[in-house]
């Protein structure tokens, strides 16, 4: 099933989740979202040249301590913020490689707010955070829990860290349920 901008995930017209969304991966071919089924996934919008870039760090940390129990980091590159993903997919691909050693997935660079929103977004953005924010992404390193369904289970600011506490019990209680 494509996804479109009138079929996204958790629109209230549709039962599109998360895993009927078509995306590319980074490297090109689709990203295959569907493989997530009775996953948690945390999808981050990323950059390469952002303050908040060394959160990569955390990230990959995350990936790594809950992969065997059914959860994934999913790094979706942007490039609306002040410019700061220029790179081609080969650039982003090796600087996060190199630079934080990220084994996480990576999805094609993306708008994540706007008329060009993708719809992998779309979806996402009418879930509010713990402070009630809605609507557009604020910046990079916005994140959101997806539950093992498929659906919206928390959003977080750009600023909370990876590995905070509110992020790591969110993906505990969807891991264990």
């Amino acid at each position: 099933m494509t996804a479109d901008a009138h079929n996204s995930p958790e629109s209230p017209e549709s039962s599109v989740t998360f895993h009927d969304v078509d995306i590319d991966a980074l490297q090109g071919g689709p990203a295959n979202l569907a493989q997530y089924a009775g996953q948690a996934v945390l999808v981050v919008n990323v950059a390469s040249k952002c303050g908040l870039t060394p959160q990569y760090t955390g990230l990959e940390r995350l990936h790594a301590r809950y992969a065997e129990q059914g959860f994934t980091v999913l790094g979706v590159p942007c490039n609306q913020f002040l410019g700061q993903e220029p790179g081609s997919a080969e650039e982003i691909a090796e600087f996060c490689s190199a630079t934080y050693g990220v084994t996480f997935p990576m999805t094609e660079k993306v708008e994540v707010n706007g008329e060009a929103r993708h719809p992998l977004y779309a979806g996402l953005v009418g879930f509010a955070d713990a402070e009630g924010h809605t609507g557009d992404i604020r910046w990079n390193f916005e994140k959101f829990l997806i539950g093992r369904d498929g659906k919206v289970a928390a959003r977080f600011s750009p600023q909370t860290e990876p590995e905070a506490a509110e992020i790591v019990a969110a993906v505990e209680a969807q891991l264990a349920g």
